[in-house]
């Protein structure tokens, strides 16, 4: 049994759009890109109490390309 080809995806488009109809197939797309987000997020251990959201982002410097200093001789190059 081989992968899907383009023609199984595009019969399979067809049987859920006569199926469902288009104004629902929207929210079960929905609905199942939300199942799979959360399943990833369980099987990585990111299930919901992530403590990197506990945690201060702390700001970065911001290089300006005209103040270049050279670390050998400590001199700012403007």
């Amino acid at each position: 049994m081989g992968a899907l080809s383009p023609w199984h995806i595009i019969l399979i488009a067809i049987v859920a759009l006569l199926l469902f109809g288009p104004n629902k197939l929207p929210e079960l797309g929905r609905g199942f890109g939300k199942m799979f987000r959360e399943f990833k997020d369980a099987t990585n251990g990111n299930g919901g109490n992530s403590t990197s959201d506990d945690q201060p982002v702390q700001a970065r410097k911001e290089i300006n390309p005209a103040e270049v200093t050279n670390t050998e001789t400590g001199q700012v190059h403007k």
